[in-house]
């Protein structure tokens, strides 16, 4: 699978809790700690990607459009969403958000708009 196919399978399985769906499934969201413990450490339980650092998962979406988000906007409106921004939040954890209008949850047909830079 490519990247963003990936991305996507992460985003619809219940086994992550470091990286959801957010605005409504319109952006992605990251805890960044528990995702470096979660899927791109040595020893990551529910390792994806061949890689291993923050920085290179970041180019990657950066190579599939993918721009940050700021958190200058709303709270997310589902349950589900809020909880586990909330509870990032509470950890002290920095929560990531990027943006790519063919990565949308709605919309999984644009997914195929998703192409490599």
């Amino acid at each position: 699978l490519r990247f963003p196919q990936q991305l996507w399978k992460m985003l619809e399985s219940d086994q992550f809790q470091s990286i959801w769906w957010s605005m409504g499934g319109k952006c992605v969201a990251i805890d960044e700690k528990r995702f470096k413990e979660e899927v791109l450490g040595k020893e990551a339980p529910l390792r994806v990607f061949a890689m291993q650092s923050m920085k290179s998962f970041r180019h990657q979406l950066n190579c599939y459009g993918f721009t940050t988000m700021h958190q200058d906007f709303q709270r997310s409106a589902s349950l589900p969403e809020f909880l586990a921004e909330a509870a990032a939040s509470s950890a002290r954890s920095k929560i990531l958000y990027f943006y790519n209008p063919g990565f949308n949850r709605e919309h999984p047909q644009l997914l195929e708009t998703c192409k490599r830079r």
